[in-house]
């Protein structure tokens, strides 16, 4: 019996492949649908910036603290017990005024010592001007014995020493007791530091003592308290070495305070020291104008007075300090953001200026005074003109003029920083 022939049953088209395939082109396409319906109704908003006239100011930045233009620390002298202390932070004094005492009793001691020592050599020269007195007596004794030969020349010859030392002796003793007026001096005027007065008119801005307290006037001069001529004050500022070389002398300034809203104090830098230096602060608190370690930043020092009229700037207060390096009022400016640096050339960008037809066309841009965000604008723009961002939405390079874009819309802003 011949077999029977069995025949494949494979379909020659495989129908679940072509069925995915499919579903995946369709998905596709109702993603790429989606899209385009997107782009094509978005909202999006594109900026216009429309070139204005304003000011603009560069500055350098720093903090600073402020520091009364002059001030003394009150020390003591000597060494001894505090007895009296007159006066209080916020005191206002006088020149001259008493501020502390001091206990007296040992200088008062020293002083009535040389006094009494004083005397004792005043008493000792008188005893030896007696002395020189008879010295001479009796040297003349025996000169007028020597002319008749009734003295020996040894009785002539001690008879002139005798003289001679008794003169010695005065000059010693008058020696001694310019001495003694000396010591005298010296331990009356530390007598007199007991009582420590005002070196200067002011305002009392720390006191550091209190009654009672035992002073060691041997090693180091305590300091007792500090005395402020508030009127005047100097910011000590800080400036990273990045920025000092664009601060000069003569060159204004201004700044703000943390404690006074809306206020702005103005003035001139007076000096910059040459330096990093370690400065003596107020009420102990010294201004570190130094190398940090943490940051590997050198700042240095610049100086400015201001006038404290009505008492509203402190010590220690701290000042935002702004340096203008540059200024100009009433210029054609421009944001830095909207604009597109020129490689190469300093101060030289271009800027996407759109038309009255709806064309954007590329302008060359020249500038001036800058500051982070707008920029003086010399050649290149009018009031008026208005730019695109220099990379604007693709979709949108050809039609971002009529303000819908491809369905985005337009909005238009000054230029003004």
């Amino acid at each position: 019996m011949t077999p029977l022939v069995k025949f494949a049953t494979k379909p020659l088209v495989d129908h679940k492949r072509w069925l995915r395939r499919g579903g995946l082109l369709g998905a596709i396409c109702v993603i790429g649908l989606l899209v385009w319906s997107t782009l094509v109704h978005s909202t999006d908003t594109i900026d216009i910036v429309t070139i204005v006239r304003g000011d603009i100011e560069s500055n350098v930045t720093a903090l600073g603290t402020l520091q009364p233009r002059r001030y003394v620390d009150v020390g003591a002298q000597v060494s001894g017990q505090i007895r009296r202390i007159f006066v209080q932070p916020g005191d206002v004094v006088k020149e001259g005024q008493l501020l502390a005492e001091i206990d007296p009793s040992l200088p008062r001691a020293k002083v009535d010592a040389d006094q009494a020592a004083l005397i004792g050599l005043k008493f000792q020269l008188a005893d030896q001007q007696a002395q020189l007195a008879l010295a001479r007596q009796q040297y003349a004794r025996q000169q007028q014995l020597a002319q008749h030969r009734a003295t020996r020349a040894e009785d002539m010859q001690i008879a002139q020493a005798t003289l001679r030392s008794a003169a010695a002796k005065i000059g010693v003793l008058k020696a001694q007791i310019d001495q003694m007026r000396s010591t005298l001096k010296g331990d009356k005027a530390q007598l007199g530091y007991t009582r420590i007065y005002a070196p200067m008119a002011g305002i009392v801005v720390s006191l550091e003592t209190h009654e009672g307290q035992t002073l060691n006037a041997v090693q180091q001069a305590p300091r007792l308290l500090r005395i402020a001529d508030l009127s005047t004050m100097t910011v000590w500022t800080d400036v990273s070495e990045a920025d000092v070389g664009h601060v000069k002398p003569g060159m204004p300034v201004y700044f703000t305070t943390l404690g006074v809203d809306n206020r702005r104090w103005t003035s001139k830098v007076r000096q910059i020291l040459p330096a990093p230096t370690n400065t003596s602060g107020l009420c102990g608190n010294a201004p570190t104008i130094a190398t940090t370690l943490a940051t590997n930043k050198v700042l240095y020092t610049v100086l400015f007075d201001v006038a404290n009229t009505n008492g509203e700037l402190m010590p220690q207060m701290t000042a935002q300090v702004f340096f203008v390096t540059a200024s100009v009022a009433n210029v054609i400016t421009a944001p830095l953001s909207i604009l597109q640096a020129v490689t190469g050339q300093s101060g030289v960008y271009t800027a996407r200026v759109l038309d009255a037809d709806g064309q954007i066309t590329t302008r060359e841009v020249r500038t001036g005074v800058r500051n982070r965000l707008t920029v003086e604008v010399l050649s290149g723009l009018a009031v008026g003109d208005k730019l695109v961002p220099p990379r604007p939405d693709p979709w949108c390079s050809a039609a971002v003029a009529v303000g819908s874009c491809r369905g985005h819309q337009t909005r238009d802003r000054s230029g003004r920083g």
